[in-house]
């Protein structure tokens, strides 16, 4: 059962979490760069850590979500809604 809307496509979609990593490791070297301005460092470093740490939230709940469902005879009953 495919829902409404628009999706992206398969490998932008199992990419994204390694774009979000990606992006924020070279956040955080820009940082780093930007050592002598303290302040837009700081936020920019902020901005890298939540991006880097995003990206493995994505990755490990999409594989602890694709681990439950595989344990189920029917995977679909997880995503489907009960009707009365």
């Amino acid at each position: 059962m495919e829902r409404p809307g628009r999706h992206l496509s398969r490998p932008l979609y199992e990419g994204l979490p390694w774009i979000y990593m990606a992006s924020g490791v070279l956040i955080l070297l820009g940082s780093y760069w930007l050592a002598a301005h303290t302040a837009l460092s700081l936020i920019i470093g902020l901005l890298g850590l939540v991006a880097l740490i995003g990206g493995f939230v994505v990755l490990l709940r999409r594989r602890d979500y694709r681990e439950l469902r595989s344990r189920y005879a029917d995977p679909d009953a997880l995503t489907r809604q009960d009707e009365p």
